[in-house]
């Protein structure tokens, strides 16, 4: 039962905060105890998979039908529904103040309760089922609550990740009918048809949702448009669906297939490593900025697993799970200071280190783990990524380390221009602060007197802090939990003596 409520829970909650939408409080409550609560039950999944090591399993018979309501979790699922459960309460928490805050919660929990569903479904149909629906939330959080060019996001992201969607069902209709069922196995046997065929169109599906280069311009647009909440959730969750699935079906049901297109998938993950860093270090949108690393930090993701190696997909898991907590910190920090000074423009900024000392502390210490500083927790998934890459394919990983150097220069760069220095100019602007009250900042003598974090951003950026922290110091908080399932891919890949 704690496996469905994870995807119960939150859609439950959904539906309430929406029901209640126009009563802001209670629907601020509901959203909140429901966000907690899916929390909970992913710490008790969690601790029974950590104390017995066994998957988990729940099974509904779906009334006239052949299908089964198939539900199971191990090693490679859970540390992406724990990451998924803690961004689901911050990010309602970021969206406590939102316009028409019922609606807006309710989606962030439908979105949320949607994400679950991949990361749990153990049926070929539910796990496409939850794959569609996930679009429908972050469609309408873009286009109803996101900037002046929300619509054609919307739009973008919509076509992008519903075409690749599309030649995936393709994928796993030959899947079901060449495998003989339905249900998602750890081992299973031999395909009755093209191997290679099968394995494309699942990877078309999920490497427009990671997203590699050149599938990836659907990411920036939709990051800058959307609310802070839904860019949390966007580069927190929904990019991880990409790894997930080529982890979850690509690497047991095709291995084959997988092991020769594995240059290609290096490829693609260098390309992504150099080609996001470098955009990175060429923008002055902070958002804009922050969107492109995910192009880089996701490069690694798949390079990791490219190499086919247990040591691969633990720095796959570790480098998503860091992503998460790193981007999720980054866009959430960014988003308080929109919210306060209605603009991203770096050259609007400068100073903040004095005039916003507790936010911009929290900003140099997300960098600082956005480029990988050893330590926190962006270092060791990336390092194990290019390290079993490196020993699959040689040398010519070595240019991923172009992607590092400028991952230092743009990180360092925003934390220059932002945090340091003189503070800019304040004539003409006006400041708003966290409860939405605007102040007129012209004539300030030390630059705009933005609020600095008050209580509730505390409570968003500190478990984060955390989070980011233990990882770096201990990563087998991870990998200690997802080793056997990770042991069994790389075995089933040929790449375990």
């Amino acid at each position: 039962m704690t496996l469905a409520g994870l995807i119960v829970v939150p859609l439950a909650g959904a539906l309430l905060t929406a029901l209640v939408g126009r009563r802001v409080p209670l629907a601020r409550a509901v959203a909140l105890v429901s966000a907690l609560g899916t929390a909970g039950l992913a710490a008790a999944a969690w601790s029974e998979y950590a104390q017995t090591g066994e998957r988990m399993a729940f099974d509904i018979p779906m009334i006239g039908a052949g299908a089964f309501f198939r539900l199971a979790a191990d090693g490679l699922a859970l540390p992406l529904v724990a990451l998924t459960a803690v961004l689901g309460v911050m990010a309602v928490l970021t969206g406590w103040n939102a316009e028409r805050a019922g609606g807006h919660l309710a989606l962030l929990l439908g979105l949320e309760a949607a994400v679950m569903g991949v990361f749990l479904a153990a049926d070929l149909v539910l796990f496409y089922v939850a794959w569609e629906a996930v679009l429908i939330p972050m469609f309408f959080l873009i286009g109803g609550w996101g900037h002046e060019n929300r619509r054609y996001a919307a739009m973008k992201f919509f076509i992008y990740t519903f075409a690749g969607s599309a030649l995936m069902l393709v994928g796993l209709v030959l899947l079901i009918l060449w495998s003989g069922g339905t249900a998602i196995v750890d081992t299973p046997g031999a395909l009755a048809g093209s191997e290679h065929l099968v394995f494309w169109l699942l990877a078309a599906g999920f490497l427009v949702k990671v997203p590699v280069v050149p599938l990836h311009t659907w990411l920036p647009d939709a990051h800058v448009e959307a609310p802070t909440a839904g860019s949390i959730m966007l580069a927190g969750v929904l990019l991880k669906m990409g790894g997930y699935g080529m982890m979850r079906l690509c690497a047991p049901y095709t291995p084959g297939a997988m092991a020769d297109a594995a240059w290609v998938l290096a490829v693609l993950g260098v390309a992504g490593i150099v080609y996001g860093a470098v955009m990175a270090l060429g923008q002055s949108d902070l958002k804009r900025l922050v969107a492109y690393s995910s192009v880089a930090h996701m490069g690694f993701v798949v390079l990791g697993i490219s190499a086919g190696s247990e040591l691969g997909y633990q720095g796959a898991m570790l480098g998503m799970v860091s992503h998460g907590l790193v981007a999720g910190l980054l866009f959430f920090l960014v988003g308080a200071l929109y919210d306060r000074a209605h603009t991203r423009e770096m050259a609007a900024f400068g100073g903040l280190g004095r005039t916003m000392p507790r936010w911009a502390t929290v900003f140099v210490f997300a960098s600082l783990a956005s480029l990988g500083l050893p330590g926190l927790s962006g270092f060791p998934g990336e390092f194990a990524a290019v390290v079993s890459s490196f020993g699959t394919f040689g040398w010519p990983i070595v240019v991923a380390g172009v992607g590092v150097v400028l991952a230092g220069a743009y990180t360092l760069r925003a934390v220059r221009a932002v945090v340091h220095g003189e503070p800019a100019g304040s004539a003409g602007i006006e400041g708003v602060d966290a409860h939405g009250a605007t102040h007129d900042l012209a004539g300030s003598a030390h630059g705009p007197a933005w609020p600095d974090l008050d209580l509730r951003e505390y409570l968003v950026a500190v478990p984060l802090v955390v989070l980011i922290v233990a990882l770096g110091l201990w990563p087998r908080l991870v990998t200690d939990i997802a080793s056997a399932t990770l042991q069994a891919l790389a075995f089933l890949s040929g790449t375990v003596s």
